[in-house]
Order: C-alpha cells, then structure tokens, then sequence
C-alpha cells in the first residue's frame, strides 16, 4: 500500500471514530448563556470512593467549539487570586448550570478582565 493510501485509510477510520463516539455521548441541556454572564457551575468530584458536589461561580471568559467538542472558561477570584477553569458541556461530571447575573459585553472573549481588578473588573448587568 501506498503511503497516500495508508492516509486516506487512516482519516477516514478517524472520522468514523469521532461520528461513533458522537453518536454515543448524551449531552445534557444547560440554560443559555454567553461571555460576560456570571454562572455557578455543579460538577461532582470523586475522592477515593466518595462523591460530592462542588459549586465553582464567576464570569464566562468565553464558549469555544461546537457540538460534541463545545467548552467553556469560567473565570473567579478566590483569596485575591484569579482562578479558570475549562468546562466541557458533554461532560459527565456537570450536574447543573445556573445563570446568576446577565452581563453587557462586546466581545465574544473577554481576557482584559485578567488584567483588571477590583472595580474596574466590573461587567454591567444586563436590563430585562
């Protein structure tokens, strides 16, 4: 076999992987939201054979990637520090979503927020 075979062979049992392993994973249904928003996120955590809920809430720095693939950053300070963290919506692990606050922002990413701290780190909320 050619190596441009070999190729062809190798991408297209790629792709009837990835298909496979979409068409197998749930994805739960999570309340809208976008950038700027202040979410609590619910996610268990195993420790040795015991699970808990641990609630993580602060800003979305952004969504990234669609279907199966679509994550999420959430951003919070904790002791004055800035801690992240990368959710991804197909996984297991995230019990529920809730939506706290709307914010008003123009971009779809919003990493100036790590530069920013106290009152300026501010997002305005969102009038209903």
């Amino acid at each position: 076999m050619s190596t441009e075979n070999k190729d062809k062979v190798v991408r297209t049992n790629a792709t009837e992987l990835m298909k496979y392993v979409d068409d197998k994973t749930e994805r739960k249904e999570f309340p809208a939201f976008q950038a700027g928003d202040t979410v609590t996120v619910s996610y268990k955590i195993r420790e040795g054979n015991k699970e808990r809920l641990q609630q993580f809430q602060g800003v979305v720095l952004q969504r990234v990637g669609t279907g199966k693939t679509e994550t999420f950053t959430v951003r919070k300070i904790s002791n004055g520090i800035g801690v992240e963290r990368i959710f991804p919506f197909t996984s297991p692990f995230i019990e529920s979503i809730v939506v706290n606050k709307r914010g008003v922002v123009r971009r779809a990413r919003i990493f100036y927020l790590r530069k920013l701290t106290g009152k300026k780190a501010r997002i305005k909320e969102k009038k209903s």
